[in-house]
């Protein structure tokens, strides 16, 4: 077992409030405890997930378990977008600054394109986000990539091209993509940092804090899902459930050496859990599922 008690994956959304009936591209958090895996939880709605994560870390700090929690979502952009936006380095200004910006209902309706909208009005030329549900709003947002030379900010993070990312955080739209969870889901991240005992890798000392706050790729673990995946099976829950159990599944060593196996980087721009170890998650994958 890892040194955490709990692992929690979370696969995020930035769309609409999701049907009653369990479905995907909508929230699913898989939970990992003692090697074995809870039942994916479904969550409707952002603001359901916020109370749930707020909920489920209270609890588990009052039962003496320590957390780790992965987010499939960036948690920070490429060097020198954070400065552009905040006049800091901090990638923590940066989710504060969102947090302070970026509104959000039980509906799911929000402001992410506005906000967008605004960070590009900072940067010469168009871009750096692009990609929009509307073709005809948000004059902006470029429709497509094309024309965006990303000369202020690079287009990739080097977690994205250690893990071999399959969109850029300013991908607005168009599966895969990231960029809008991202913009829903760091405001959320800002609050949740705030409660007692939470730490943020790798910008924070995480390293004795009992809920760390990590960012995932489920991509990592693409083959094992797939092998998963029977007739009626829910991507996005089957994700949830390999990711949380790879990560519960390590010894304390190997999993603290992969949360210390970073590049530099990483301080402003984050990091993906296990970026660079695809095959080492790939493999308790498979070992939970024989």
């Amino acid at each position: 077992m890892s040194g955490f008690d709990t692992v929690l994956v979370v696969d995020w959304s930035a769309g609409r409030r999701s049907p009653p009936r369990p479905s995907s591209d909508a929230i699913w958090m898989g939970t990992a405890r003692a090697g074995l895996a809870q039942e994916p939880v479904y969550l409707r709605s952002r603001i359901e997930a916020e109370a749930w994560l707020s909920e489920f870390f209270a609890h588990e700090r009052a039962a003496g378990r320590r957390v780790l929690t992965g987010f499939d979502f960036p948690f920070g952009y490429p060097q020198g977008f954070a400065r552009t936006v905040t006049g800091s380095d901090d990638p923590l200004a940066l989710w504060t600054w969102l947090e302070a910006r970026i509104s959000d209902d039980a509906r799911g309706v929000n402001n992410r394109f506005e906000v967008a909208e605004a960070i590009n009005a900072r940067f010469a030329g168009p871009g750096p986000f692009w990609g929009k549900t509307h073709f005809d709003r948000w004059p902006g947002i470029p429709y497509r990539k094309a024309g965006i030379v990303f000369d202020a900010v690079p287009e990739w993070r080097a977690c994205d091209r250690a893990a071999r990312a399959a969109s850029s955080c300013f991908q607005l739209a168009f599966p895969p993509t990231v960029g809008s969870q991202a913009l829903m889901g760091l405001p959320v991240l800002e609050r949740l940092r705030r409660l007692p005992g939470v730490a943020v890798w790798p910008f924070q000392d995480w390293t004795a804090a009992p809920v760390v706050l990590a960012e995932i790729w489920p991509g990592l673990i693409e083959p094992a899902v797939k092998a998963r995946m029977t007739p009626g099976a829910i991507r996005d829950r089957e994700q949830v459930r390999a990711l949380s159990l790879a990560l519960a599944r390590m010894t304390p060593e190997a999993l603290e050496d992969m949360l210390r196996d970073t590049a530099p980087e990483a301080a402003e721009e984050a990091w993906v859990l296990g970026a660079g170890h695809a095959e080492t998650l790939a493999a308790l994958c498979q070992q939970e599922a024989a």
